[in-house]
């Protein structure tokens, strides 16, 4: 059950709740941030095993925590709900409001209904993420145990950063989470892709001849605003608001030491520098990614610690990606579940749609509709790759709105008994994501769309089209009444 109150105020009240709720296994023994962290938080998430809160790091007097968002129990906790549709259910509540008239209206919907918080960030003077400073030559990453995580990466990376940039035309901030690696005691690569807002942030300072980009990381927030710096949202919506969206709760925000960013004053840990638009970019990578295959080097910029400032007793939060299942699956079925609801408001006869893990986000997505025209299938496929982040994904099913697309099992069985590929399957080109290794060009390749509904005669179909195999209601309710008997008996034997 998640926690009464609607929010936690911090990253220690959320471990505070997982070890109430017996999510959370702490471990004295000293442990090497270099694999091993790795080694032992893989094997917890594929058994499905708590969070893990080491205590005692090699070369880093910082606990560590590992797999925060690592079950669905552990991500409903951190959004403070029983189910991860209640947020969604919100966002419909919100769409009963203000329903849409136009395509025009359609478009501004997300905007107007962050509008409707009543929750925007708060700016204080004072903060625990600032109560220890270390600035100038006592900036020193080393003290962070930052992880390396599988042998062929190129060094620690920073897993869990809210990377926080500012606009510099209208001021406005943007946070994403990409990774950090540690480069020396005082410099990272900033690993912002061509599609993020950090990196849009960058070539407008670089267009306009500015030298100093002002950056600032936090690491360690409570689990709600972290969350929101991984999601999927347009460059309209602040992600300190969304979060106080979640939290039914502002987000506090306090000034940086160095600069005039906005930066959570219930940190963990704030990192305060700079990236030089100048400066030649440093080569980056390789990083076991999410996709389960490593990441090739590249090059990007480089980010500059001017200061580090922290709590008193900080705890320093991370993830692992690679082969999935791994803990972003978790968050990724987070974001599935509150987007449906944006989604369905865009393309109404979307029923659902499901993101499964083995296709890490970007490769497949199963989609049931209410399908009221002949095409319709082709036309939701047009309709999400032209939305927002999903035209990076590569490949889109759609099925009927009878299949529990939830159920990848039941969705694959569904299309590839009702397709005939020459028919059903379509081919076009867009953006992929950045870490595609198999896109012929960088960032671009082909997507593949399949039809898996039932066919009409419109369609050019003019065969019968049969029945899905079912049991007749009556009997179902019948045999429900005495199927638990019949398991006690079998459990006996």
């Amino acid at each position: 059950m998640a926690k009464e109150k609607s929010y936690y105020n911090s990253l220690g009240e959320f471990i505070d709740e997982l070890k109430n709720n017996k999510e959370l296994i702490e471990i004295d023994q000293e442990i090497d941030p270099y694999l091993e962290v790795t080694e032992i938080s893989d094997r917890a998430i594929k058994s499905g095993m708590e969070a893990l809160l080491f205590k005692n790091i090699k070369g880093s007097k910082i606990p560590l925590l590992m797999n925060m968002y690592g079950s669905k129990k552990r991500m409903e906790l951190s959004l403070s709900v029983n189910n991860l549709n209640e947020i969604g259910d919100r966002i419909r509540e919100l769409v009963k409001i203000t329903p849409p008239k136009s395509f025009s209206q359609k478009l501004d919907l997300l905007p107007k209904l962050m509008e409707l918080s009543k929750f925007p960030p708060q700016v204080v003077k004072k903060a625990p993420s600032q109560e220890i400073r270390y600035e100038g030559e006592n900036v020193n990453l080393d003290i962070l145990p930052i992880i390396t995580c599988w042998p062929q990466d190129a060094g620690p990376f920073i897993t869990l950063p809210m990377v926080i940039t500012k606009d510099p035309d209208n001021n406005k901030q943007n946070v994403g989470m990409y990774r950090m690696q540690k480069y020396d005691s005082k410099s990272t690569g900033m690993h912002w892709h061509i599609h993020k807002g950090g990196a849009k942030h960058y070539r407008k300072y670089k267009e306009k001849g500015i030298q100093k980009m002002d950056v600032a990381v936090a690491i360690g927030c409570d689990p709600a605003t972290l969350y929101s710096s991984s999601a999927p949202l347009p460059p309209e919506i602040d992600e300190f608001l969304f979060s106080g969206f979640l939290r039914k709760e502002n987000v506090k925000l306090v000034k940086a030491i160095h600069s005039d960013l906005l930066v959570p004053a219930e940190a963990e840990i704030i990192l305060e520098g700079y990236v030089d638009t100048t400066e030649e970019l440093r080569m980056e990578g390789m990083f076991g990614d999410h996709t389960g295959f490593y990441s090739l080097a590249d090059y990007y910029p480089v980010f500059h610690v001017t200061a580090i400032t922290h709590r008193k007793n900080p705890v320093y939060p991370a993830t692992i990606v690679g082969r999935p299942p791994m803990e972003d699956a978790y968050m990724g079925l987070a974001t599935e579940r509150i987007f449906l609801a944006v989604t369905q408001a865009l393309l109404p006869e979307v029923v659902n749609f499901h993101l499964p893990p083995e296709g890490t986000f970007h490769n497949l997505i199963f989609v049931s509709i209410k399908k009221e025209y002949p095409g319709h299938a082709h036309k939701v496929m047009n309709a999400l790759w032209g939305l927002g982040l999903m035209s990076l994904v590569k490949v889109i099913i759609v099925v009927d709105d009878i299949v529990n697309v939830e159920n990848s099992y039941d969705a694959w069985w569904y299309t590839l008994a009702n397709i005939d590929p020459q028919r059903d399957i379509i081919f076009s080109k867009g953006p992929t994501d950045v870490l595609d290794h198999a896109s012929t060009e960088f960032a671009f390749h082909s997507k593949m769309g399949i039809d898996g509904t039932k066919k009409w005669k419109e369609e050019g179909f003019h065969r019968d089209w049969p029945d899905v195999i079912e049991m007749e209601k009556e009997i179902v309710k019948k045999v429900d009444s005495y199927w638990q008997k019949i398991l006690e008996q079998s459990r006996k034997g």
